[in-house]
């Protein structure tokens, strides 16, 4: 084979600078992401344990409902995986872009899984979202201040109250807002996002106590102070009204994760080649 003169075979650079630093710049750029997650995640940690004194995570559901262990988690996994799709590329190694690679590869499978089993069965997924964290949602709103505060923002936001298809009736599992609790100012009552109209128009004030004792009203009254439908309920009728906006950004989501799987199946098919050509 004629050779150009000056220059052997296996002095020739298989590997796309391109394809190897589209990758680096793009995981560095989640690994800085996942560290300010788990940052922001110890933060809130640290700062309710002096608050509190004590952490609860006995179960399962302790983890997942805490929203600073779930920051700390996501982080974690964010920032190992693109330190790995990082130094794998930079470093051109192929065992960390394998596991690179087979992270993606997971993540994706889960993805299509979750997103199938949602729009194939979600009123199957409905019920066990209702089952399965309703009432460990409804029991711990008082226990943690950053759970509570997520819980009214979403009940704020997609203009809901309590997490089931029972609605404003849900809050009856709190124990601050059950009517047989004696010794709370808030019984028979619901959390303040749950209102129609709580901040008052003159002062621009929130009333803290205009969801107070709505448990006792009948379903038709309530509904003109609170709102009376679950925030799932409300979620799934939300999604099924923006199906093809949903179905056009899971479809983009989906085909960045194959490019980025397919980019760096690339970088270690052109790695292992230009070290199958300097062993040649």
């Amino acid at each position: 084979m004629n050779r150009p003169p000056g220059r052997r075979l296996h002095d020739f650079n298989h590997v796309s600078l391109c394809v190897k630093y589209m990758i680096f710049l793009l995981n560095f750029i989640f690994w800085l992401f996942g560290g300010l997650l788990i940052g922001i995640g110890l933060y809130a940690f640290v700062d309710k344990w002096q608050a509190s004194g004590l952490v609860k995570v006995e179960t399962v559901y302790d983890v997942i409902l805490n929203v600073s262990l779930v920051m700390i988690f996501a982080g974690g996994v964010v920032f190992v995986v693109s330190f790995a799709g990082c130094v794998g590329a930079l470093r051109e190694n192929t065992c960390l872009l394998k596991f690179y690679s087979l992270c993606l590869l997971v993540f994706f499978l889960l993805e299509m899984a979750i997103a199938i089993m949602g729009f194939v069965f979600p009123h199957t997924m409905q019920s066990m979202l209702e089952e399965t964290l309703s009432d460990k949602i409804i029991h711990m709103y008082r226990e943690d201040a950053d759970l509570q505060n997520f819980i009214d923002f979403a009940q704020q936001e997609f203009q809901c109250c309590g997490l089931s298809s029972e609605g404003y009736k849900d809050w009856s599992k709190n124990e601050y807002f059950n009517c047989s609790s004696l010794a709370s100012v808030e019984k028979c009552g619901v959390p303040f996002s749950c209102c129609i109209n709580a901040t008052d128009i003159s002062s621009g004030l929130v009333n803290i106590m205009c969801g107070y004792g709505v448990q006792k009203d009948p379903a038709a009254e309530a509904g003109k102070r609170v709102w009376a439908n679950g925030c799932i309920d409300v979620v799934r009728s939300w999604a099924e009204r923006n199906l093809y906006t949903i179905a056009i950004i899971a479809l983009g989501v989906a085909l960045s994760q194959l490019l980025v799987i397919y980019l760096a199946k690339t970088l270690e098919g052109q790695i292992e080649l230009q070290k199958s050509r300097w062993h040649s």
